[in-house]
C-alpha cells in the first residue's frame, strides 16, 4: 500500500486561503456549523465567515439549512461524517491535549474513524525543531496508523471483514488479501491485549506514533488520541511514565465525551 505524502505547514502561508479550506474540513468533519461556531474555530470574525461561506454557496461547496446552519454542498464530494458534536470535542479536548503535549514536548493528535480511513480533528505540535506537524484535516487509511488500529481493535470481526473483504472492499478498493487480513486480526487482538497500537512509517517514512481509542460512556469508540514523533523517538513512548500519561489524557478526553456525546442526552 503506498503511503501517503504528508506535507508541512508552508513558510508563507496565505491565511484567506486557508480559512477556506479549513471551513471544507469542518464542514466534511462535522456535518453542519453555524456561523458563530466557525468563527470561534478560524478565530476569526463572523462577518469574514459570511463572506467565505457565501463563495463557498455561490461554487457549490456549501448550502443553508432550514436552521441557518452551514452544511456540506453537492460539490464538496467527501463523505460527511455528521456529528456536529465533534466541533465541540474539538475545542475543549485541545486543553488536555495540550498539557500532554507540553509535558513530554511531542505532537498530539486527535481522530475519528470514518470508514476504512481516519480522518485528523486536531493536532497539537510539539515545540522541538525535529517534530511532527499539524495533520489537522488529513485523511489517511486506518489500518496503517496507531489510531486506525486501535480504533478497529474495538469493531468486531464482521465489521472488519464487510470493510476488507467484502465486495464493496473489493470496488473501493480497500480490500486486503487473506495474508493481510489475517495479520491485521492478530495485529487488533495485541492491541486490544495492551490498551494501544504503535505505527512503525507505516502511514509516512520517518513518522513513528502510539495510539489508543477513546470511548464513550457505552464502550463505543468515538475517537482516537496519538503521540507521533519522528522514528528515531519511537522507543521513548514506550516508556510506563509516557503510556501513562496518554492513557491520562485519553481518560480525561473520555470524560468530555460522557458530557457531549449525543448518547449522553438520553434519559
Amino acid at each position: 500500500m503506498q503511503k501517503p505524502v504528508l506535507q508541512q505547514r508552508p513558510a508563507y502561508p496565505i491565511e484567506s486561503v486557508d480559512n477556506v479550506l479549513r471551513l471544507l474540513q469542518l464542514l466534511r468533519d462535522g456535518g453542519s456549523i453555524r456561523l458563530t461556531e466557525a468563527a470561534r474555530e478560524l478565530e476569526t470574525s463572523p462577518s469574514t465567515v459570511h463572506r467565505l461561506m457565501a463563495m463557498l454557496i455561490y461554487r457549490g461547496f456549501a448550502m443553508q439549512d432550514d436552521s441557518r446552519r452551514y452544511v456540506a454542498g453537492p460539490a464538496l464530494g467527501t463523505r460527511a461524517i455528521g456529528a456536529p458534536w465533534l466541533h465541540r470535542l474539538r475545542r475543549e479536548a485541545q486543553e488536555p491535549m495540550e498539557i500532554l503535549s507540553s509535558q513530554i514536548d511531542e505532537t498530539l493528535n486527535l481522530v475519528v474513524r470514518v470508514g476504512v480511513n481516519i480522518r485528523f480533528l486536531n493536532s497539537v505540535e510539539a515545540t522541538q525543531i525535529l517534530r511532527i506537524g499539524d495533520r489537522t484535516g488529513t485523511v489517511i487509511p486506518a489500518v496503517g496508523a496507531s489510531t486506525g488500529k486501535a480504533l478497529l481493535a474495538c469493531e468486531p470481526r464482521a465489521l472488519l471483514q464487510k470493510l476488507y473483504r467484502s465486495q464493496t472492499a473489493e470496488l473501493a478498493g480497500s480490500a486486503l488479501d487473506d495474508e493481510q487480513f489475517d495479520h491485521l486480526v492478530r495485529e487488533l487482538a495485541a492491541v486490544r491485549a495492551l490498551g494501544y497500537a504503535t505505527s512503525r512509517e507505516e502511514t509516512e517514512t520517518g513518522v513513528g506514533a502510539i495510539g489508543t481509542a477513546v470511548l464513550s460512556p457505552e464502550g463505543k469508540a468515538v475517537a482516537g488520541l496519538s503521540i507521533s514523533v519522528p522514528m528515531g523517538r519511537i522507543e521513548t513512548l514506550f516508556s510506563p511514565e509516557r503510556i501513562a500519561l496518554l492513557m491520562h489524557c485519553r481518560d480525561e478526553i473520555a470524560e468530555i465525551v460522557a458530557t457531549i456525546h449525543p448518547s449522553s442526552e438520553r434519559p
